[in-house]
């Protein structure tokens, strides 16, 4: 420890050197040639390199200095660097290791550590899931052959389609409140949900596809189907083609308005996985995609897109900000270290504020397009207060969310973020009930 400890000018546990004892294979190979910093600190890489217990690398930064030990391959050459990330306000020091998931050669990963950074489940079919919740139905009652592809779609992580359908109840409830609810919108509703399945599976497979060997990487997602190998790129294409198709065949069945909308919408789906490249801001695109069921359903309710409707997409924008943000945060170390961005990573210290002001611009754009929508139409006051008692409840919903919330805790972000289903549904429950008065 006193070696790294000079050299990096920051306390590192003595875990990080003790891993060996737990993973004996791997041995410890000196790369000196390749550290950057070598000529500037001769005396502490002299030292490092007697170094002779065998240990395991982890990501190291400044502020968070729990290690995480993983699994490495046999022979896999680990590096030191030093790097400036992406324009972040300081510099961290990093410890740098590749992924575990190697499909490129033969080399059998070596025994996994007792502790992950989050507890490793195995379904009955033998395969990690690292995210998922324990007990969900693709691993209790899908046929294993199905599994990989139902996990690529998300399938077994509900929560990512909850929240591409809420946008769309919006949608159809606020379109409601000008001449009430036909029997068509229970069509729209079904079909919302089953193509906010569809379309969320697709999705979700294109970004896997094109985010492949970021998510190798990436200690939350490595054993996603793609990175850990479960499923080929060529498979993974013809699953989201069979998505997309049916998805578009109920399409089929709205309006030409609503058509195109939903055309138009695979645009900012393909842009998706490519926003965190290069800009700070992809949760912004993820709800502009996200989010685009508002416009859809009111147009195949009403056949026209209005100001109501654009005004409940900004803020369904906004909300998207708002729990994107937080789900980031669980990732924000492995980002920093393979270059990927963020709003976590952007906002960082400040990400509470932030997110007060993304709770204050949802429900404000929410209330003003209720508003917008109801006081032309003649509805009563009663209507319109209940309306908007729900856009209260679904702020401070939020609200509520950002006092539990620890952004440096990766459990603690994920549950506030499912959270956001229930205070999704709260509006949509409140504008239903006002178009019925």
């Amino acid at each position: 420890c006193p070696h790294f400890d000079s050299f990096l000018d920051d306390e590192i546990s003595a875990r990080l050197f003790n891993w060996g004892e737990h993973q004996p294979q791997i041995g410890w190979k000196a790369q000196r040639s390749s550290l950057r910093l070598r000529q500037q600190y001769p005396t502490t890489f002299a030292r490092l390199g007697n170094f002779g217990t065998p240990f395991a690398v982890a990501t190291v930064k400044q502020q968070y200095k729990r290690p995480f030990g993983q699994s490495h391959h046999i022979e896999q050459i680990v590096r030191l660097i030093c790097r400036h990330c992406d324009g972040l306000p300081q510099s961290q020091w990093l410890i740098y290791k590749e992924s575990d998931f190697c499909i490129c050669h033969e080399r059998e990963p070596m025994s996994e550590p007792s502790q992950l950074p989050e507890a490793a489940r195995v379904s009955i079919d033998g395969v990690r899931v690292s995210d998922a919740p324990a007990g969900n139905w693709v691993d209790r009652f899908a046929p294993i052959a199905t599994r990989p592809y139902l996990r690529l779609s998300r399938a077994d992580r509900p929560i990512g389609t909850w929240l591409l359908y809420i946008p769309c109840l919006w949608g159809i409830a606020l379109a409601a409140q000008s001449g009430g609810f036909r029997g068509w919108d229970l069509w729209l509703a079904l079909s919302c949900a089953v193509g906010a399945f569809l379309m969320r599976g697709a999705g979700c497979t294109w970004n896997d596809i094109t985010d492949r060997d970021i998510d190798a990487a990436v200690a939350r997602t490595r054993s996603r189907p793609l990175p850990s190998g479960q499923v080929t790129v060529r498979r993974a294409v013809i699953w989201m083609g069979v998505q997309a198709l049916i998805a578009g065949l109920i399409l089929l069945s709205y309006n030409s308005l609503a058509i195109t909308l939903g055309v138009a919408s695979v645009g900012l789906v393909v842009i998706y996985p490519f926003a965190k490249r290069f800009t700070w801001w992809p949760q912004l695109f993820l709800g502009l995609a996200f989010n685009w069921g508002v416009l859809l359903a009111f147009a195949a309710h009403q056949g026209q897109v209005g100001w109501p409707a654009v005004l409940l997409y900004l803020s369904g924008i906004v909300w998207t900000l708002y729990y994107d943000t937080i789900y980031a945060h669980q990732d924000t170390e492995d980002d920093a270290l393979i270059g990927v961005k963020s709003t976590a990573r952007l906002f960082g210290t400040r990400s509470r504020l932030w997110l007060r002001g993304f709770v204050v611009g949802t429900v404000s754009l929410m209330a003003a397009a209720i508003v917008l929508a109801m006081v032309p139409t003649g509805r009563s006051l009663t209507s319109i207060l209940v309306a908007l008692v729900g856009v209260w409840a679904f702020g401070w919903h939020m609200a509520l969310q950002l006092t539990r919330l620890n952004t440096d805790d990766p459990a603690s972000c994920l549950k506030i973020f499912r959270e956001n289903r229930n205070a999704g549904l709260v509006p949509a429950l409140f504008l239903a009930i006002a178009a019925f008065l």
